[in-house]
């Protein structure tokens, strides 16, 4: 499958063309994301009937790795059955083209220490969870993309007031999650070693409860929470770092990764990639522009 020569659009013209068609963004007077009610799912998909794209089908269905704890990312409100956020979006619409409907998609919660092993052990078929691409853990699995990019950040308190930034936490406790690029980043950029916890939630409360005074990781996660605790958390700093989320899924599959490169192009093209962001991420102050997608090698 070859992808596509396009030019890779701006946001802007993208909402430009959607409101001249008269399609209402997610995020225009609405809170909820995109949701399964605009989901296209390819009737008819055209693939080599020995790929893992027809397989998975004719199965009718496919198992996702996704964050459970991820406000505006991937998110599981207590008491509800409906996930949410950006990369949920972004999952439905991969599956779509893949012709699976939303309700066939088995969410599997996936924590950063264990996306590879889940991939490796076919726990999932695919990874979309807040999973920066980078040279090492293209060693281990495949990771098309990106289709959002960020930065690492701190979280603290609203009345903190000193911390600004990676060089101002010397002498104070940092949270930062393990199995995540965070951890080495944030020591080697401010000389100060994280305590670490499994899940983002986890540091979340650590600083709440005021047992750490910070918590660093992706820019994109914890605006979320910064918008889940208006009063209580803000995020301090410009990003330190370049982190480029991306699609895993089973090393040497080159298909796969030609698949979703060209589904990722589709929908920065067809409004589907705008519609998805704008009805999580951007409404709370992420940025908007669509990154370009590496080359499958």
């Amino acid at each position: 499958m070859k992808i596509r020569s396009l030019r890779r659009p701006r946001t802007s013209s993208l909402v430009a063309a959607l409101a001249a068609t008269g399609l209402c963004l997610a995020g225009c007077g609405q809170s909820s994301p995109v949701g399964d009610d605009i989901v296209r799912v390819d009737s008819a998909p055209d693939f080599d009937p020995e790929s893992t794209m027809a397989k998975l089908h004719d199965a009718g269905k496919i198992k996702i790795g996704v964050k459970f704890d991820q406000p505006g990312i991937g998110y599981l409100k207590p008491g509800s059955h409906h996930l949410t956020g950006f990369d949920i979006e972004i999952a439905r619409i991969i599956a779509g083209k893949l012709g699976i409907k939303p309700s066939h998609i088995k969410w599997v919660e996936t924590i950063s220490s264990n996306r590879e092993k889940f991939l490796r052990n076919r726990t999932v078929d695919l990874v979309l969870a807040t999973y920066s691409i980078t040279p090492e853990r293209r060693k281990i699995v495949g990771m098309a993309g990106p289709y959002y990019t960020t930065g690492q950040q701190l979280l603290v308190r609203q009345d903190e007031k000193s911390i600004k930034g990676p060089k101002s936490t010397v002498g104070r406790k940092v949270c930062s999650i393990t199995g995540t690029t965070s951890i080495d980043t944030f020591k080697q950029v401010s000389g100060v070693t994280p305590v670490t916890f499994p899940a983002e939630s986890d540091c979340v409360r650590e600083l709440l409860n005021k047992n750490v005074d910070a918590f660093t990781t992706d820019g994109a996660i914890l605006l979320g929470y910064a918008a889940q605790h208006p009063k209580a958390l803000k995020v301090v700093g410009d990003p330190f770092t370049q982190e480029r989320y991306g699609v895993g899924y089973r090393k040497g599959d080159r298909a796969m990764c030609e698949f979703i490169k060209q589904t990722l192009w589709d929908s920065y093209n067809d409004g589907t990639w705008v519609n998805a962001l704008f009805g999580t991420l951007r409404q709370q102050g992420a940025s908007e522009l669509t990154p370009d997608l590496d080359p499958c090698t």
